[in-house]
């Protein structure tokens, strides 16, 4: 007797079941995505005056309030949503534009970054106290080093925790010499230029007398800029300001002890202070809020840990880039 066979299913009949299911969870979150950016446009309902909720409260004096966390580079991309730079700069400015905003809080958890992504943040504030005459207040968090305390010697008061990291006023220009590691595996590199300097910094050489002695003297201006940033900030003689500024860290009460920090607090002192700043009577209200869209990409984002700005924009803030930097390497 001829026994019965099972045909073995075409492989796409095995993958179909897969690709149903991944269609359904990306109609479910296309959905749930939709029904957000619902909800955050349409805002609180109206009030019996006309007048909804949400316009009331931007009638009221109230504190900004920015977060800026983690190391500051530029965006990989320039995309409006990207994390970096670009988009803290413009929540500061955003947040300046708001009605009723008297004082604006910028929260700083940030061993530093690149010097143009650090100094982009650091016009903006200057821009925005000078033209709008709006007081900043930055707070401290566990590390304000390098390239975080560049930006808040751009504010008017610092408030940092006793125990906060800071200090590490310098800049550092990182150059891997890899020669000894390609001559072990065989690989050669060799460069065509236009001129003997072109190539420096090279990981398949080591750096010569005169390119290290330029790339030196770019440190040099650099660090001028950062020593002279921190001097106006806080109101110091640049003489006072240089032998603090040799890379080391500093805690919360040893910067005060320096005058480079004013008081010693949390986030309820930053906002008293700030209060006092903006002549704001009472207790004031804070207002995280800025572009709703961007807003409602960035909690997505920060809920799928930075899986949406990797995967549509080709990656979000870099962790180390090439170039000058105002960074504590200890981070």
């Amino acid at each position: 007797m001829d026994q019965e066979t099972n045909p073995v299913p075409p492989q796409s009949e095995k993958k179909e079941p897969k690709r149903r299911f991944m269609f359904v969870v990306a109609g479910l979150y296309l959905a749930s995505l939709a029904a957000a950016c619902v909800l955050v446009l349409r805002g609180p309902s109206p009030v019996k005056d006309g007048q909804n909720l949400l316009t009331l409260a931007r009638e009221s004096d109230s504190i900004g309030w920015i977060a800026i966390h983690g190391p500051i580079y530029n965006s990989a991309s320039g995309h409006r949503w990207e994390k970096g730079a670009e988009l803290w700069a413009r929540h500061i400015k955003a947040m300046s534009e708001t009605k009723g905003v008297k004082a604006i809080i910028l929260d700083i958890n940030s061993p530093g970054g690149s010097v143009g992504a650090v100094q982009e943040i650091y016009s903006q504030i200057l821009r925005v106290r000078q033209e709008k005459h709006i007081p900043f207040v930055a707070l401290f968090d566990d590390v304000a080093a390098s390239g975080g305390y560049y930006i808040a010697s751009a504010c008017d008061q610092i408030v940092a925790h006793p125990g906060t990291l800071t200090g590490s006023i310098g800049v550092i220009f990182s150059v891997s010499n890899l020669e000894g590691l390609f001559g072990k595996i065989g690989y050669k590199m060799e460069s065509i230029k236009s001129g003997k300097h072109k190539d420096m910094g090279s990981p398949a050489r080591p750096l010569t007398a005169e390119e290290r002695a330029i790339l030196q003297g770019v440190i040099n201006d650099a660090y001028e800029q950062f020593v002279a940033a921190v001097a106006a900030g806080r109101r110091l003689p640049v003489d006072q300001v240089k032998p603090l500024a040799d890379g080391r860290i500093y805690t919360g009460s040893q910067a005060l002890k320096l005058k480079l920090v004013d008081a010693i607090g949390d986030s309820e002192d930053a906002v008293a202070l700030a209060a006092k700043l903006g002549k704001i009577e009472g207790k004031p209200r804070v207002r995280r809020e800025l572009d709703k869209f961007s807003d409602l990409f960035e909690m997505l984002d920060s809920r799928f840990e930075g899986s949406l700005s990797g995967r549509l924009f080709g990656g979000a803030l870099k962790t180390q880039e090439a170039g000058l930097e105002y960074l504590w390497m200890g981070w």
